[in-house]
């Protein structure tokens, strides 16, 4: 009997590829929705190809490392018998894919500045930025970071939910007067891992989805009660939004500022989707979550004075630039509104 093979990815990098580039790279090469790549993307090692004869899995593995994903070739018995409790299995019908992609599609898909390959001999590169896994999205959401040994992690107080014993925790002040003033907890708990990598479970306070971004040396605005958690390299501060943007966004004078290197979770009040801004967009100011370094905004009516006080709509957020804008599928004044005429009433009786 010929011998087998599973190829799995190993969750490392060929090369100085982003995060971000790579699970795009993935996501093309395996004709998947990019929400799902990245899914399957943390839970590397993952097998993405099994029982193949050792020249098709040459052939995928020289795919996948000129792509700057780095895998290993294994036989069936072997991982089988060690790893396959570990490791999650794509659908074959995604690999196959692999073998009709022609060559000059691939060349086209990868002959891009921001990605650099190299020799799949050379020495792999990490992932920039923490391990990590979501769960409970988009209604609860939860991610557990993985934080490598002598790291370590900010998180907003009260949101830590598990943690390996391993994890020294220290509580510092953040934000001064700017937090105090938007209600917010002025702690900020840092958890290190001692000696060997540890987890972090966190859960938000609010009922929503959880999002992740990692900045290169960039900065996000997000509103006073979005923020979860951020690695070392993130500077978290408040910053004064002006007198009358903030008493009449209806929101806080204060927005929390997010800058440098390195991964940022923030969470929402439901699900968070992204919207690309390459002009001009309008958000009602209850369902902000955060945005992009670079967009100009101005707090306005949506209509007139009858507008304002009888559509029930108020005030909105009209952006302008090219960035990104983060916004929640759920107000929570609008649920407080529509709750209220549930709530129970005593008789006066």
């Amino acid at each position: 009997m010929n011998q087998t093979y599973n190829i799995t990815l190993t969750g490392e990098l060929i090369g100085e590829i982003e995060r971000s580039d790579a699970i795009a790279v993935f996501a093309k090469l395996f004709k998947l929705p990019l929400d799902k790549a990245h899914d399957f993307f943390h839970k590397a090692p993952l097998v993405v190809k099994k029982s193949v004869d050792g020249d098709t899995a040459n052939k995928i593995q020289q795919i996948l490392e000129k792509s700057g994903l780095q895998c290993e070739i294994n036989p069936v018995e072997v991982v089988e018998t060690e790893q396959s409790t570990q490791v999650g299995v794509m659908n074959e019908s995604a690999v196959e894919a692999l073998d009709e992609q022609s060559a000059q599609e691939r060349e086209e898909m990868l002959d891009s500045e921001s990605q650099t390959t190299t020799d799949p001999e050379q020495p792999s590169a990490s992932f920039k930025g923490l391990k990590f896994e979501m769960a409970g999205q988009p209604d609860y959401g939860f991610v557990t970071v993985h934080v490598p040994a002598g790291e370590m992690l900010k998180v907003e107080a009260s949101a830590m939910a598990t943690m390996d014993t391993n994890m020294q925790m220290k509580t510092k002040m953040r934000g001064g007067l700017g937090r105090m003033v938007t209600g917010e907890n002025i702690f900020v708990n840092e958890f290190t891992a001692a000696n060997m990598e540890g987890e972090v479970g966190i859960a938000p306070g609010a009922p929503g989805d959880l999002c992740h971004q990692y900045l290169d040396n960039e900065t996000i605005y997000l509103q006073n009660s979005a923020f979860v958690a951020c690695s070392s390299g993130i500077e978290v501060e408040s910053k004064w939004q002006g007198l009358v943007k903030g008493f009449f966004s209806g929101e806080s004078l204060f927005l929390i500022r997010a800058q440098g290197k390195g991964d940022l979770w923030f969470n929402s009040y439901g699900a968070i989707i992204e919207i690309d801004v390459n002009d001009d967009y309008v958000v009602d100011t209850g369902n902000i979550v955060g945005f992009t370094d670079g967009l100009e905004y101005q707090i306005t009516k949506v209509g007139g004075y009858k507008s304002f006080f009888f559509s029930g709509e108020g005030l909105v957020c009209r952006f302008s630039g090219k960035g990104k804008v983060w916004i929640q599928t759920r107000s929570s004044a609008a649920f407080v509104g529509w709750a209220h005429w549930f709530r129970p009433v005593k008789s006066k009786g």
